[in-house]
């Protein structure tokens, strides 16, 4: 059997293990440490500021904070792209609160901004109250229309948690995601462009907001004496060891952002002439990292097909992520469609895009689908 191509595993330098041995050399192997406290200065120099960073132990965790901070509690309506990772939108059940989708445009694939400023209106209409939050998703690294959703959300004094787990590194009119919202996120799970294994970062704009989201993360405990507690936390801060991984990391981001890209471009100059393919478009205000290539089909059989061939040949593809309307578990929830997304769904797989691909793995991927659309003349 063909060696085993991956969608996006980890890409590990090396320098990890510096950083690991210190924290096993210094015994701060628990949630708290130096690496810790570096990791989160490496992510606020790299991003910008004003970034205030709290290193957590998911890109969930640092959702759920995000909604704590803005006082969402039960029954209160937040506004969340539908095609997403269902990790975008379970914070939010976890809050009481009730999530209302959103679904994409074509330029992004992001969150529609008319449909947005359609939601807004009819929840006021309805409920004489306007949501409470936004949740916009940089997806597959791609930033979402930034002006137009901020514009939208600033009209009507409604903050955004900007959701870039899958988009260190990207960037908008030259300003990183990560950036823009009231609150921030992203993920270092084990797939994404940078990783701790398991992991994520909460962004927020000012030190109070950081030192709350540490209290809260750190089981909410007003003294370090007596453990007295007048509020609920919880137990969600980075382990100094998995710091450690992200510390090593990060000093490559440049090197696999480039490398993703050049995935990327690779498969757009060998593919794009098929009539049959299309790629998730990047117009001029965006940088994406492309954490993902993703293409779409001219039709489901077609993606299917592929989809086998490539699996046949040991090679990892995944269907883009099935939209939150579309989902059972939230079948009854209101949700704001114009069919784009389930279009892309229906029609599109994501690409093995890791930065440690080769160029025979290239190679071999693009020879498979060439081959099916001129041996299949498939329309």
């Amino acid at each position: 059997m063909n060696k085993r191509i991956w969608l996006s595993p980890p890409d590990i330098t090396g320098l990890e293990l510096k950083y690991i041995n210190d924290a096993f050399a210094s015994n701060w192997i628990a949630p708290v440490g130096p690496n810790i406290n570096t990791f989160e200065t490496d992510i606020e120099t790299y991003i910008g500021k004003p970034s205030n960073v709290v290193a957590l132990n998911s890109g969930t965790a640092a959702i759920h904070l995000a909604l704590d901070l803005l006082g969402i509690g039960k029954g209160d309506e937040i506004l969340c792209q539908s095609k997403t990772f269902i990790a975008s939108v379970n914070p939010v059940i976890y809050k009481g609160a009730i999530p209302i989708f959103i679904d994409s445009e074509e330029l992004t694939w992001n969150m529609c901004p008319d449909l947005l400023e359609k939601a807004i209106q009819n929840r006021i209409e309805v409920t004489e109250k306007k949501p409470k939050a936004i949740i916009v998703v940089d997806l597959y690294g791609m930033p979402y229309q930034v002006d137009k959703i901020h514009n939208i959300a600033n009209h009507y004094g409604i903050p955004i948690i900007e959701d870039s787990a899958e988009a260190f590194g990207s960037r908008y009119n030259d300003k990183y995601c990560g950036t823009f919202g009231e609150f921030s996120i992203f993920s270092f799970n084990g797939n994404k462009i940078i990783t701790t294994s398991g992991g994520g970062a909460l962004i927020t704009r000012s030190k109070q907001q950081k030192e709350r989201a540490i209290f809260l993360a750190t089981q909410a405990n007003d003294t370090t004496r007596d453990y007295n507690h007048s509020t609920i936390g919880y137990n969600y801060r980075m382990s100094n060891i998995l710091a450690g991984i992200g510390r090593g990391q990060i000093r490559s981001i440049t090197t696999k952002i480039e490398k993703r890209r050049a995935n990327f471009d690779f498969y757009y100059q060998h593919l794009h002439g098929i009539p049959q393919i299309q790629f998730q478009p990047e117009n001029d205000n965006n940088y994406s990292n492309r954490w993902l290539t993703c293409i779409t089909l001219n039709s489901k059989k077609n993606r299917d097909r592929i989809i086998q061939l490539l699996n046949d040949d040991n090679i990892e593809t995944k269907l883009s992520w099935k939209p939150m309307h579309m989902q059972p578990v939230f079948k009854d929830h209101i949700s704001f469609t114009n069919g784009i997304s389930e279009d892309i769904y229906k029609k599109s797989l994501c690409l093995p895009s890791g930065s440690s691909l080769t160029q025979e793995d290239l190679i071999r991927i693009v020879s498979i689908i060439k081959t099916y659309f001129t041996d299949n003349d498939a329309n």
